[in-house]
């Protein structure tokens, strides 16, 4: 991979340097010291991956990773040697576009394998992923639904990646106390985070937002979000649980694992809403559910951080409706007060 670095710290960029020489299929193709001159050296050329520190001067990874992403988008990795007193950045510089976070290798440690794993393996992760051109394949049989009637109980599905943690806020942000259906999110962040993005969201919510737990029943007056990074599914009773498989998917928590889950397996009525984010991911799962008859909802490319997962939704005619993130609480309000045709437009 054509690699970037981004930080003002001498050290801290040889210490990256030293960690990216353990691995020969990668190289660094420009360093910038600032936010500023990465936005510049990023129209100049483009990686394949930029690591980016948060805290820099004249322009912080926040503001460089949204300039970044709106100009030249690419891969983005943060790198922060404080993981814990960041977490409000992190989750802002993500809802712009970043993918992941790690956190910065030892400086000045003799040994440069020290620290290397974790930072390798989210870069052999983002790498997968930038590769992933394939379609979706979620393992497992389908579990038939139990015998008996539908029943009233509605759940709003909704999966998001890169940008996603602004996308979520902004479409909560929208919805009453008194929202009429169970919320499931599926956002791909790594399960360290899931707690403090829980915290996170509920600011932005009139609904408390809560980790889902294995066992939980989603229900109205409650938003679970998924909380490891194993794939959290519907199993029977509806009722959540996590499960390992697919191990080699390159997307935990998977979107299209819950949306397939939840279209065997929810008794009522779905609303599947596939939000910002690279790849791919739950757009065969939106798919499934608006062939089942159920009402979907793809971001639209305008409002979108990063416009892969809703664009191959799109592709694929898996989304009912394309809208803008500002309008998807109300279109959700709107659906959710009305009887209307399943899969079809209120």
């Amino acid at each position: 991979m054509k690699i970037a670095i981004v930080n003002d710290l001498p050290m801290a960029v040889e210490a990256l340097r030293r960690v990216l020489a353990l691995r020969p299929e990668h190289h660094v193709v420009w360093v910038a010291g600032n936010g500023a001159q990465a936005v510049q050296r990023c129209a100049e050329l483009k990686p394949d991956l930029i690591l980016m520190d948060l805290l820099m001067p004249e322009m912080d990874g926040i503001e460089a990773t949204r300039r970044i992403m709106s100009a030249t988008p690419c891969a983005i990795l943060l790198v922060t040697a404080d993981m814990g007193a960041n977490t409000a950045r992190i989750f802002e510089a993500m809802g712009h576009g970043a993918l992941d976070v790690v956190d910065a290798p030892a400086i000045g440690n003799d040994d440069p394998r020290a620290g290397a794993a974790a930072v390798l393996a989210k870069i052999e992760i983002i790498a997968r992923l930038i590769g992933d051109r394939s379609p979706s394949t979620v393992g497992g049989a389908r579990v038939a639904a139990e015998p008996g009637a539908r029943r009233p109980e509605r759940l709003v599905a909704i999966g998001a990646s890169a940008g996603g943690p602004a996308a979520l806020a902004t479409l909560l942000r929208g919805l009453p106390a008194d929202f009429p259906a169970a919320i499931v999110i599926v956002q791909h962040v790594d399960e360290q985070f899931a707690a403090g993005m829980a915290h996170w969201l509920a600011q932005h919510s009139a609904l408390p937002v809560e980790l889902a737990r294995e066992g939980d029943r989603p229900s109205p007056g409650r938003v679970l979000l998924a909380a490891t990074n194993d794939h959290l599914r519907l199993v029977a009773r509806e009722r959540l649980a996590y499960t390992r498989a697919p191990q080699s998917y390159v997307y935990r928590p998977s979107v299209d694992v819950f949306f397939h889950s939840a279209c065997a397996l929810w008794r009522g009525e779905v609303v599947g809403v596939l939000l910002t984010g690279m790849g791919r991911d739950g757009a065969h799962g939106l798919k499934a559910l608006r062939d089942k008859g159920h009402y979907t909802i793809a971001q639209d490319q305008a409002s979108s951080a990063v416009y892969g997962m809703p664009k191959a939704a799109v592709a694929m005619d898996a989304a009912v409706d394309v809208l803008p993130i500002e309008a998807i609480a109300a279109q959700l309000c709107h659906v959710l007060s009305t009887q209307t045709e399943p899969g079809g437009s209120p």
